[in-house]
């Protein structure tokens, strides 16, 4: 028989969900990446959750073809979008985890798809 009072052995059960729901939540955040072309194509930048630049591709040729210029204005565009794309994945894992503490289950379908991806 166990010693401790029922009330008790519910809040110790609802914080170790709520840990668990937390630790989920996080490393959802910590996979996201967004990638989102340039106007012309030519840059991709990945960008994380935190809108921190990850990795970003250059094709080949993009630094004749471009002024430089013209090559900062398709590197910021690229990053920009990325990062609003970023956000929006943030904000759908977000609101799933307020949509699950409500008890309307998660909202699967929420989050932005990547590049190359349709909705």
């Amino acid at each position: 028989m166990s010693d401790i009072h029922p009330d008790v052995q519910a809040a110790l059960d609802m914080a170790r969900n709520l840990r668990h729901r937390i630790a989920d939540m996080r490393e959802r955040i910590d996979g996201i990446r967004a990638r989102r072309p340039s106007p012309g194509g030519d840059v991709i930048p990945e960008v994380d959750a935190m809108g921190r630049l990850t990795d970003l591709y250059i094709a080949p040729g993009t630094t004749m073809r471009y002024t430089s210029d013209e090559l900062v204005q398709e590197i910021m565009a690229a990053v920009t979008e990325s990062t609003a794309d970023a956000a929006r994945q943030h904000r759908a894992i977000m609101d799933s985890a307020v949509t699950d503490e409500d008890g309307e289950g998660a909202r699967t379908d929420a989050v932005a798809p990547a590049a190359g991806q349709r909705a």
